[in-house]
This record gives C-alpha cells, sequence and structure tokens, in this order.
C-alpha cells in the first residue's frame, strides 16, 4: 500500500472510509460529519487542511486554541473536545460552536450561569463513561437517567446529544459495543425525554469506521489526517 504524504491525500482518504462505512451500514453519508483534531498541531497544518476542504476542527486547551482561532478565517469552526475546567468556562464560550465534554450536573449547571452572563446559549453533548473506566470523565448511563431531565431544563444550554470515547485498543473491533451501547442508551433516553438528541461524537482515527457503522453523527480525527504528533 502506497503511505500518503500529504494532508489532502489523507483527508481524502477518511472521508472515503467514512463513506464506505456509511453505505456498509445503510447510512447517507452526508449524515456524518467530520471533526479534525487539530490539538498539538501547528497553524500552517491548519491551514493546509482548510485548503482542503476542512470545516471543522477541535481543540482541546484553552491557550493554545486562543490564539489559533483569530490566525485563521472567520468561516472556521471549532468544537472543544477537551476536560472542562470551570474556572475556564467564561473564556472559552465565546470561542466553540460545540463543547463535546459535559460530564457533570455541576458543570452543567456552571456552564448555563456563565452563559447567562454572557448572552449565550452553547450546544453542547453530554459526556458518557460506557466504559466505566475510572480514568475517564462522563456520566454513567444510570445516572444520566435521573439526571438528564434536570440537564435538559437549564434554559441556556442546548442539549444536541452525547459522545464516548472507546478504550485505546489497536484493534478497531473493541470499540463496537462501545458505540452501539451509547446509540442505544441515546435511543432509550430520546424517548424518556421526548425529544430527538440526534447527536453522536464516538469514533477517532483508530475507530472511527466502526463508529459511524453504530451510528456516530460526529467522528474526532487528528492523526489519520495530520500524522503522528
Amino acid at each position: 500500500m502506497i503511505a500518503l504524504t500529504n494532508i489532502s491525500e489523507r483527508l481524502n482518504s477518511v472521508r472515503e472510509n467514512i463513506i464506505a462505512a456509511a453505505e456498509r451500514s445503510g447510512r447517507h453519508p452526508s449524515d456524518i460529519g467530520l471533526v479534525v483534531i487539530s490539538k498539538k498541531h501547528p497553524i500552517e497544518k491548519m491551514r493546509e487542511a482548510l485548503d482542503a476542504g476542512v470545516s471543522v476542527f477541535g481543540e482541546s486547551r484553552l491557550q493554545e486554541a486562543s490564539v489559533k482561532i483569530p490566525l485563521l478565517p472567520a468561516r472556521t469552526r471549532f468544537h472543544f473536545i477537551g476536560h472542562l475546567q470551570k474556572n475556564k468556562l467564561r473564556k472559552l464560550l465565546p470561542l466553540f460552536e460545540l463543547f463535546h465534554s459535559i460530564d457533570s450536573l455541576e458543570l452543567a449547571l456552571e456552564m448555563d450561569r456563565i452563559a447567562s452572563d454572557l448572552g449565550l446559549f452553547p450546544r453542547v453533548l453530554l459526556e458518557v463513561n460506557i466504559s466505566a473506566e475510572s480514568s475517564k470523565y462522563g456520566f454513567v448511563p444510570h445516572d444520566l437517567e435521573n439526571l438528564l431531565e434536570k440537564l435538559l431544563s437549564l434554559p441556556r444550554l442546548q442539549v444536541e446529544g452525547f459522545m464516548t470515547m472507546a478504550p485505546l485498543s489497536d484493534d478497531p473491533e473493541t470499540s463496537r459495543s462501545i458505540f452501539s451501547q451509547l446509540r442505544l442508551l441515546r435511543d432509550q433516553l430520546a424517548i424518556q425525554a421526548g425529544i430527538p438528541l440526534p447527536t453522536l461524537s464516538m469514533g477517532m482515527s483508530n475507530d472511527y469506521e466502526v463508529a459511524v457503522e453504530e451510528g456516530a453523527t460526529l467522528v474526532r480525527v487528528g492523526s489519520a489526517i495530520f500524522g503522528k504528533q
């Protein structure tokens, strides 16, 4: 197999893989969005990705993102994909269009309060620790069932769905059950809440194709496009 040497080629390969995975699972490729993870990658690589058609980047650190964002065209969109710290919310909220990692009721309450101060209505995903790993953040499914009504009642937060991270593995098939469990949980909670909750953010460079097959609407891909850091 010939190695793909530049960002445009690797991006096209990822897009082709997403299309193939969607078709294998009877989905329309346009239902899957690509978030290109740019954390720790230089602005030059991001500009090359923009020229190749990327529109959404994922960042995880306020200090890094606040430097990069003003240097890129206004049309560039940013998602926050890292762990959220309450003391940084006031600076983060104006910078990002979607936050993937609301992992506690306390964090949601604080974000809602600060969003009210700033006159913002942030779009958010609830992070779910499906695999119950002690090293991971996120709601465990049982707690989320009990807290969902409260989370959805917060006047400023626009809860659009869920995010999860599978355990790291060289075999993408090991992620399949995690992704399918999140999809089934979403289906259950959407019925409970009486609203769609359409967004599922799951899958990274090592397992995004499996994630698409299991219902992901956003995949978070970095090294498969930018190369190793």
